[in-house]
């Protein structure tokens, strides 16, 4: 018969397409991944893998065999949740959870404590990924929930059907300034003329704020007086408070502003929404649902209020 960590070995292997970055995603050295490719072969009695240049590929039966891993893994799956949702419900282990930086910090550590009062039986683990990797660690098993936004066509189209989606938050973007800055005394909401002349600290290009910063401007015919180009939103704001540039901000990357900046919205505002992404072979995961009901309760951090 075959093993279940061969089989995701192997998987592994034909969605990386090397044994070493099957290793490093699955936590093991190459060797052990190599060991459990061989034990595979032992077992089906063919050959799985060949050299490929510095890679490897799938042999036909390789890839006959890694096209019904996904059936496989989602009835253990199914049959690991079934037991845990008739054993009382409580949920309890560790769960995987990946989501992009803002997500992190707007949805997902808020409702850390209240969900760890709820829930003392489970361990909840964050780890921060961009929206790709997060549906690629969910569709591989790596990882157990995902929190994923929209921006820019991110999410596949057709969507994957092992995975299920909720929607969970619409994110915005407002500009802050400081308290002394013209802006703030400006008519709201701000549309592409007030925004004209002024200088700017922004994300630096192949960034999602950066794109929706490049936008604001795209119909008005002027380029941006750009001064700095900062990652971390958070150095975007000590330099807005010096009153000599301003910022675009999602509102959940925003900390409180404290008493020298504000927020002031938008007319066309750049939008994304955000999503909760898990294996619909986990879907009785009581674990799953008590994040998923806490993220309900819990209001977004700096979703609302433009102070």
């Amino acid at each position: 018969m075959i093993e279940v960590g061969a089989l995701r070995a192997l998987r592994a292997v034909a969605a990386l397409g090397t044994l070493a970055r099957a290793a490093e995603e699955l936590g093991f050295t190459a060797s052990a991944v190599s060991q459990q490719i061989k034990r595979l072969e032992r077992q089906v009695g063919v050959p799985v893998l060949a050299p490929a240049g510095r890679g490897v590929v799938l042999t036909p039966a390789g890839q006959a065999i890694a096209d019904s891993a996904p059936e496989v893994f989602q009835a253990l799956e199914r049959c690991a949740e079934a037991a845990r949702s008739v054993s009382a419900g409580a949920p309890r282990g560790t769960l995987r959870v990946v989501a992009f930086s803002t997500a992190i910090r707007g949805l997902l550590a808020p409702v850390v404590p209240p969900l760890a009062a709820r829930c003392p039986q489970l361990r909840v683990e964050l780890t921060e990924q961009d929206p790709g990797e997060a549906l690629h660690s969910v569709g591989a098993g790596t990882a157990d929930l995902a929190l994923v936004h929209d921006a820019d066509g991110l999410l596949p189209a057709p969507w994957p059907p092992s995975l299920a989606r909720r929607w969970l938050h619409t994110d915005v973007g407002d500009v802050v300034v400081g308290r002394t800055h013209p802006l703030a005394e400006a008519a709201t909401p701000l549309d592409e003329a007030a925004l004209a002349g002024h200088a700017w600290v922004t994300s630096p290009p192949g960034t999602v704020c950066h794109q929706w910063f490049r936008r604001l401007f795209a119909a008005a015919g002027t380029e941006p007086d750009v001064r700095h180009l900062v990652d971390d939103f958070a150095t975007q704001l000590s330099l807005v408070a010096s009153g000599r540039v301003v910022a675009l901000i999602p509102r959940l990357a925003r900390p409180p502003l404290g008493a020298e900046l504000l927020a002031r919205p938008l007319r066309r505002p750049p939008k994304r929404e955000v999503h909760a992404v898990w294996r619909r072979s986990a879907e009785e995961s009581p674990a799953i649902r008590a994040v998923l009901a806490e993220l309900d309760r819990q209001p977004p951090s700096a979703s609302s209020g433009l102070g």
